[in-house]
């Protein structure tokens, strides 16, 4: 079960992983035998690597019916060049699922950095500031970091288990619960440009054949809010989103931890909301924060409540969803 509160996590066996020897070796073949090649040129069947079977389905089980969540150890960022470890990372990302686009332009192998865009700008992202970010999921079943380099300061990684914020709203507040088991409006992100809506109406909470699966990102629902073109919030609406916040930031509820360079963070975004602590970079370039982030349409995926499929695409199990619908595509 994925309910887990604050600190239980570090109790459960399977969250925390390291890559073996022979796992390692596996990937560093692959990424010999690759070069030459951009990680998103690699096709699905060219990374299905036999020496990661027994990782793959480690990690598929700790994400779909454990945690949740995944923090694994020992990727060997200082043996191999960019081009490999992102050749590697793929092929790791490709045992699990489909990896999904998550710009305009259709990419698939996102650099989270601050940039250094202004708010204002129509390129600007949250993971492309120094900025705190607020608890959220994104528009896909896993996402997958690997720390490439982390902040001089600051940029602690949090967690907390939405079915547990859900369980606790039950028991405590059960209005704020119902609430959020009915629709939001999203509004249409900036960088959504292959997106011919401009909003979608999702659940927070839902349950879909027995299956939980919880979806947040407040930034698009405020904006929903303030415009023109999707329904304004209620004020039970707005409450129970504040209720929502101020639970997922009681540190009985939420876990951090910082992320070390080579550590990849696997998230079931169905199951786990995650957010990011403000931080400060180092002068020089080549030591300034830097994650590497798959977003991913998951293998034996568990079917989502028919509302999201605006939002998603299919929403029956084992179907290929979410991501950034391309310019065109």
């Amino acid at each position: 079960m994925a309910g887990w509160r604050g600190r239980e996590l570090h109790q459960r066996d399977g969250w925390r992983q390291s890559l073996t020897g022979d796992e390692a070796g596996a990937l560093e073949a692959f990424a010999k035998s690759t070069e030459g090649r951009e990680a998103e040129t690699l096709h699905r069947d060219e990374t299905a690597l036999p020496g990661l079977s027994s990782l793959a389905k480690r990690l598929h089980d700790e994400l779909e019916f454990g945690s949740g969540v995944v923090l694994l150890s020992g990727w060997p960022v200082d043996e191999w060049d960019r081009a490999a470890t992102e050749r590697a990372y793929w092929a790791l990302a490709s045992q699990l699922g489909t990896p999904v686009s998550q710009s305009a332009e259709g990419r698939r192998l996102f650099r989270v950095r601050d940039a250094g865009y202004a708010p204002g700008d129509p390129r600007f992202r949250g993971p492309m500031s120094s900025k705190r970010l607020s608890f959220h999921t994104d528009r896909c079943d896993v996402i997958a970091f690997l720390c490439l380099q982390p902040a001089a300061e600051g940029g602690a990684t949090y967690l907390v288990s939405s079915e547990a914020l859900r369980d606790e709203l039950r028991r405590t507040d059960p209005e704020t619960l119902r609430v959020l088991e009915g629709t939001f409006p999203y509004l249409r992100h900036t960088v959504d440009l292959g997106n011919e809506r401009p909003y979608c109406e999702i659940p927070v909470f839902s349950e879909c054949e027995g299956r939980f699966g919880a979806h947040f990102l407040r930034v698009l629902i405020d904006r929903a809010d303030a415009s023109d073109e999707a329904p304004s919030l209620s004020e039970p609406q707005r409450a129970a989103l504040d209720r929502l916040e101020e639970l997922a930031e009681d540190p009985a509820m939420h876990v951090t931890f910082d992320m070390a360079r080579g550590d990849v963070l696997l998230v079931n975004n169905w199951t786990t909301f995650h957010r990011r602590s403000e931080f400060r970079d180092a002068e020089a370039p080549e030591l300034r924060r830097e994650l590497l982030r798959i977003w991913l349409s998951m293998d034996g995926n568990r079917p989502i409540d028919p509302r999201f499929a605006d939002h998603f695409g299919a929403t029956e199990a084992g179907a290929v969803r979410g991501g950034m619908r391309a310019i065109g595509g």
